[in-house]
This record gives structure tokens, sequence and C-alpha cells, in this order.
């Protein structure tokens, strides 16, 4: 057996799953009428909508299949989301990759498999719609063409799910998509008992620029900001734009140090923005930090306006008057 290759934006991947909130989460009807259509039409054993996580592939939806989820180091799927096309296994007896996967010399005894990659942005695949069947077989070019469309209508149903907590111009999570992870990380904080960190940001002087320079500059510069977040942060669960100028990142595992070396990491990469830039304004910012245990008895949007206060504190240190 050949393990999937791990994709080279995978940090990127991840994110933008997880970012959507739907893992471990109940099946769907939108999701179910379209693999039922699938298991029907292409008369085969199994049909699933398969989304990719660290380790493990998981099912939004299932038939034909009682588990719901497998390791992803055995996946089909895992193969799959690597190219942007089908990928189909007439037989798998005769596919090195996969003669001696475990789901083929065993239950549920795969020979055929076909799967399409679910795109949920430019070069980033999450899952997959696939089909398997005991029993080797090709796909004409019409069949092909069919699986596609079917994929297509799960991408839209993703997609109209990543609109309501991905925020439009930055593309990283919005307020309801913030709060709703950030949520999950908290809880997972307290189950495992570890500290965590919630760092406020608010750029400086950005009605000057939109005032100045144009709306379309703050917009430029609203971008450039997650952007910068998303590459200091790669190590932090939770990411988003609460709205206007204010941004926010949660950090799991983190006390004071670790907030501090994220922040140092955050400064040095906004300096250098800027010089790279060589705009007429900087980008420039002020925050607030603050480190709660994994016992708080905080909310998110408390914790929220704990790190607004300390923003407050700051920019009054910072200018007195």
């Amino acid at each position: 057996m050949i393990k999937p290759e791990t994709p080279s934006n995978e940090i990127e991947r991840l994110r933008a799953l997880r970012a959507l909130k739907i893992l471990d989460t109940a099946h769907e009807e939108r999701f179910d009428r379209v693999t039922r259509i699938a298991k029907h039409l292409f008369n085969v054993s199994i049909s699933l909508v398969t989304l990719i996580d660290e380790d493990r592939q998981w099912f939004k939806s299932r038939q034909g299949l009682g588990v719901c989820e497998l390791p992803r180091e055995s996946s089909f799927c895992g193969h799959t989301i690597n190219q942007n096309e089908l990928l189909i296994i007439p037989d798998t007896s005769s596919d090195e990759r996969f003669f001696d996967n475990p789901f083929v010399v065993g239950d549920p005894k795969i020979r055929f498999y076909a799967g399409f990659p679910l795109e949920l942005k430019q070069g980033v695949i999450i899952g997959t719609l696939c089909l398997a069947d005991d029993k080797p077989r090709n796909l004409s070019d019409e069949e092909k063409q069919l699986l596609r469309d079917l994929g297509s209508l799960v991408e839209q149903e993703i997609q109209s799910i990543q609109l309501a907590t991905i925020d439009e111009l930055t593309k990283i999570s919005n307020r309801r998509g913030f709060l709703s992870l950030a949520e999950h990380t908290l809880n997972n904080c307290k189950k495992n008992k570890v500290s965590m960190t919630l760092i406020l940001f608010d750029l400086n002087k950005f009605k000057q620029i939109n005032d100045v320079y144009g709306h379309h500059e703050g917009d430029f510069v609203l971008t450039k900001f997650a952007q910068v977040m998303l590459s200091s942060f790669c190590d932090c669960e939770v990411i988003g734009r609460l709205g206007g100028d204010e941004f926010v990142v949660m950090l799991s595992d983190s006390g004071a140090k670790k907030a501090d070396d994220a922040l140092l990491c955050f400064t040095n990469a906004i300096e250098q923005t800027n010089s790279i830039l060589n705009k007429p304004y900087n980008i420039d910012y002020s925050f607030g930090v603050v480190n709660f245990t994994y016992n708080t008895d905080k909310t998110v949007v408390e914790m929220i306006q704990d790190a607004d206060t300390a923003m407050y504190k700051q920019k009054k240190q910072c200018n007195p008057s």
C-alpha cells in the first residue's frame, strides 16, 4: 500500500476545512440527497461525501458504509485531494497503490473507486465525492461528466456554508465564524487542561487611509493585514476579522511567553511588509493581549471584551494625552 502524500498547502487546507465547522456534525439532507442519487445512478454499493482531516477521513454523508470515519493513511480519498481531476481506479487489485490496502483485501473489499476532489477555493481541496464498489468497472465519458456535475453540486453546498462564516474581503473567519471556532477551541483547552491567549488588534489611523487614499486602499490594508496574520500565527487555532478594522487571534496551549513570541514574529512581519510595500503610510496597529487558564469561567465574548480593555489601556499608555 502506498500512503497518500500530504498536500503542499496542508496548513491552509486544514484551516479552511475547520473554519467551515462541519466536521463531526449531523448528516444533512442536501448532502445525503446527492450521495443517494450517485449510488443509484452509478449502481455502486458505496457513495460518500468525504472530508479529509489531519489523520482521518470523515464522512459528512454516506450510503452503503456503516462507519463515520476511517484512517487517512489508508484512504483512497487522501490520494484524490492531491489532484484537480477525477481519480478513477477501475481495478484496485492491479493498482500498486491499493492492491494490498486493508479495505481492498478486507471489508468492504473495494475493487472499484472513483473520486471527485471538492475544491473550496482555488487550490484548496478539502475532500471528495466518491464512489466505490466490490466489482471492477470503468466509467464512460458521460458517466465521468455526471460525477463531475454531482461533485460540483456538493461544492456549491459547501461554499454556501463558507459564505456564512468567512469574511468576503480578507477570506479569514468573520465574527460569526470566529466565535464558533473559538468556542470549540475553548472547550478543547478545558478538556485538555491547557491555557489559552486571546489577542485583539485594531488598525491605527485606518479612517485616515480611507479618507486620503480611498476605500480601495483601505481594503488593500485589511487584506494585507489578514495575510500577515495568517503567516505569523500559523500554529494557532483561530484567526478572525470581527468587523471594520478589528482582528482577533486565539492561541491554545499558550501562556505569556508563547503569546509574546508570536506577537514579536507578527511585529517583525508587519515591519517587513511596510518596508516592501513602501506606501506613503504604514500599516500600524494597537493590540490587547490576555492570557486565560483552562478553568476560566469566561465566555469567548467576555474574553474579547477583556482583550479590548487591555488594548484600550495600551493605547492610553502610547498616547497619554
